[in-house]
């Protein structure tokens, strides 16, 4: 997710001169953004070699760690914002981690590929697994671990106690906040603990 207003719309969620920690960071460039555009500092985390050394060219920390082994290295509360995006379909145990998002952060945001927007719907309903621009794969070559809906997240955050401060979808980078399940290809979440 490197779409230039699909960045600046999960940033607008960040308060300025936060402490963020961005989990699976990629190449850095969200963290880059906000350090440039909203004065914020902090850290990436990333297992991906090249992607560490993407990051370290921005000029962005970054911690090279495998996130299916947890953040014990991080005391609660450490961070103002903790970001999970395009990384919670990728882990082991994604309800762990994101009680971990809630732990070490103030609030955390999470976006993920939906999995409930209406052309990933007719393609199940023709009977075949869904090949978008937000699930690029074949089902038999995908990264992603799970696949989940807005909804489903939803479920999952007040089964953890997590309070949702905003929920949307975004689709080509636009926010959809009139039925974001059906008609987004992203969802995003801010959340924190209750």
């Amino acid at each position: 997710m490197s779409d230039q207003s699909t960045i600046e719309s999960i940033a607008s969620l960040v308060p300025t001169g936060s402490r963020v920690l961005d989990l699976g960071c990629g190449d850095g460039a969200m963290l880059a953004y906000l350090q440039a555009t909203r004065g914020c500092s902090g850290y990436g985390v990333e297992i991906d070699d090249a992607n560490v050394h993407a990051c370290v060219q921005r000029g962005v920390n970054v911690i090279q760690l495998n996130l299916d082994e947890g953040l014990n290295l991080f005391e609660d509360q450490s961070f103002d914002v903790v970001l999970q995006i395009d990384t919670l379909q990728h882990l082991r145990n994604a309800e762990v981690m994101l009680r971990e998002t809630a732990r070490v952060g103030r609030t955390g945001i999470v976006a993920f590929p939906n999995f409930g927007h209406w052309p990933n719907r007719l393609s199940v309903l023709r009977g075949r697994m869904p090949v978008t621009k937000r699930l690029p794969y074949q089902w038999y070559d995908t990264p992603n671990i799970r696949v989940g809906t807005f909804k489903d997240f939803a479920a999952l955050a007040a089964k953890n106690q997590l309070q949702v401060l905003d929920a949307f979808g975004l689709q080509e980078g636009r926010e959809v906040r009139l039925w974001p399940n059906a008609r987004a290809g992203t969802a995003v979440f801010k959340l924190q603990r209750r």
